[in-house]
């Protein structure tokens, strides 16, 4: 086998480019095919000024003008190829191995040392730089891990080589076979000896080299993935937090189950529902807002730990902790309560960040570090309010006296209550002081109709909210399971939605007749699975969900 190519790279007369520019460096000289210069505008550096919003309106349109010459001159490549027989878009190759595999078993080569080793493996070109008889590209696998293909005069001859400079753009998947090497610089290498289009990419890649817009990144996370290592991180700590609930789960003999997404009635939570029609049954359906009210039924019929992973969706507001459509776990236990649900919760939480970090102490995005360990704070409600505010608060607190506090604070409440108005003031006064994962309990009861009566406290009912970092990332009750007082809550309930409040439940008779055939007393919990990924990696929920709701482009 001709090895003139690696000979030449050893004698220094071809100086390939390292897969990862230096520090400092300027851009490489050059891109393939889509070497230009695009800026791109971030959310740090766009001013709303007339002259910046101008600017930018006209950096988007040459970037569209650019992108559109560019899809039109990889589309003329694709018709070529066809023509000339050559699959654009193959259904098998001679893939062998994988760019991660090959990364992991020849890490130990000294700078220019070679192996006979053959290998076949694709990736997407993310460089490109091609000189006379030597062409160097860096090949990307999904996980980000990437490795040097050198295509060679010596090795896949003239006509070859021609159609790589000629065929081969940025963002190509491209499959490659060869020997492994280091090259001179110490790049592990395929030394290729035949290659192929995989992929051909119409639309150019952006710019490796410039952040992406957080528009961008989350209207193009496909793109997003492909140039940026936290989004590939965010979504393997998802996959490990995901595994590790189940984990833990299965080791306290809990069962998971699958409950309905569309439903005649909404309920199971204080929240505005999605609402559609079904052709098919004549009638008005609800998005899930909760699983809640199904995953009592079975417990009632039997299955005493349970829980589910899934969707819920809320016809609600959108900012940095809250999204129209999350992913949610919710959980059961026969026999059990609020404060058994807490043990719970602290154990999947931390569990998950191990799983994800190695430690409880887990790294967050802005670098700090943040300590989920140890045993967590469980704080009062109406105690730390009365702290708070410098008045006592109790479950008998005139209701006009709250509205005094609130309109003294300059805290406003819809649908006003008792409850309502303590939980507002609350959030007002000792939400914002918590850093600490904390669990605040005992919650007014017209608030939380699903929850039972304290057993020792009237007017408070056996619920907790957990906080990390100052944001609500679950909430358990000891569950309400007597019926003729589970009706009467939701009758009061149902009186709240006559009167305009649209996240009030209704009188859920299908619920209540399972009630009256028994529930043993029970716990239950609920978490969002996008808040537990921002409370570990410190990101926005946005960051958290893969594909998150967004308008509709121009929308």
């Amino acid at each position: 086998m001709t090895r003139s190519s690696a000979a030449e790279m050893r004698a220094g007369t071809i100086d390939p480019v390292p897969m990862h520019p230096t520090p400092g460096s300027l851009e490489p000289p050059c891109w393939g095919h889509d070497h230009w210069s695009r800026a791109r505008m971030t959310d740090d550096t766009v001013d709303t000024t007339a002259t910046d919003a101008a600017q930018a309106a006209a950096t988007a349109a040459e970037e569209a003008r650019e992108a559109s010459e560019q899809k039109a001159v990889r589309l003329d490549k694709r018709e070529r190829l066809l023509a000339a027989g050559i699959e654009a878009y193959p259904v098998e190759l001679g893939i062998t191995t994988t760019i991660p595999d090959v990364r992991a078993q020849y890490e130990h080569l000294e700078t220019g040392q070679e192996t006979d080793d053959i290998v076949g493996l694709a990736g997407r070109v993310v460089f490109s730089r091609n000189t006379g008889k030597l062409c160097f590209a860096s090949l990307q696998a999904g996980d980000g891990s990437r490795i040097q293909a050198m295509v060679s005069l010596a090795e896949v001859g003239d006509e070859s080589l021609a159609r790589w400079k000629d065929f081969v753009d940025l963002g190509d998947h491209v499959f490659v076979h060869g020997r492994v090497i280091s090259s001179r610089r110490g790049e592990l290498s395929i030394m290729v000896d035949d290659w192929a289009i995989a992929a051909k990419a119409i639309l150019p890649l952006p710019n490796m080299h410039s952040e992406l817009s957080e528009e961008t990144r989350v209207r193009a996370r496909y793109l997003d993935l492909i140039v940026r290592e936290q989004a590939r991180a965010t979504v393997r700590a998802r996959a490990k937090v995901m595994q590790s609930l189940r984990a833990t789960f299965d080791a306290h003999e809990y069962l998971e189950v699958e409950t309905p997404m569309l439903q005649t009635q909404h309920g199971g939570a204080a929240a505005r529902p999605f609402v559609t029609h079904s052709n098919a049954f004549d009638t008005e359906l609800y998005l899930r807002i909760a699983p809640e009210l199904f995953l009592k039924r079975a417990v009632v019929g039997g299955i005493d730990r349970v829980f589910e992973i899934n969707r819920n969706f809320r016809n609600e507001g959108a900012d940095s902790t809250h999204s129209p459509e999350f992913a949610m776990v919710e959980a059961y236990q026969a026999y059990g309560n609020y404060e058994q649900m807490a043990e719970l919760t602290q154990e999947l939480v931390q569990n998950a960040a191990f799983a994800v970090a190695g430690s409880h102490v887990v790294t967050l995005a802005d670098g700090t570090e943040f300590d989920l360990g140890g045993s967590w704070d469980r704080i009062d409600m109406y105690g730390t309010l009365s702290e708070a505010a410098g008045r006592e608060i109790t479950p008998d607190t005139p209701v006009a006296e709250l509205a005094a506090l609130a309109d003294a604070e300059g805290v406003e409440v819809a649908h006003p209550t008792h409850g309502k108005y303590v939980e507002e003031l609350w959030e007002h006064f000792v939400k914002g002081s918590l850093t600490r994962p904390t669990f605040v309990m005992n919650f007014p009861v017209d608030t939380s109709p699903l929850v039972r009566q304290h057993r020792t406290r009237p007017g408070v009912v056996e619920k907790w909210d957990l906080y990390i970092r100052g944001f609500e990332l679950a909430t358990a009750y000891s569950e309400l399971v007597d019926p003729v007082i589970q009706r009467e809550r939701f009758v009061e309930q149902a009186k709240l939605a006559a009167g305009g409040d649209v996240e009030a439940m209704r009188v859920d008779e299908e619920f209540l007749r399972a009630l009256e055939h028994g529930m043993p007393p029970s716990g239950g919990m609920g978490m969002g699975i996008d808040r537990l990924l921002m409370a570990i990696t410190g990101l926005g929920i946005r960051e958290t969900i893969l594909f998150p709701l967004v308008k509709g482009a121009g929308a």
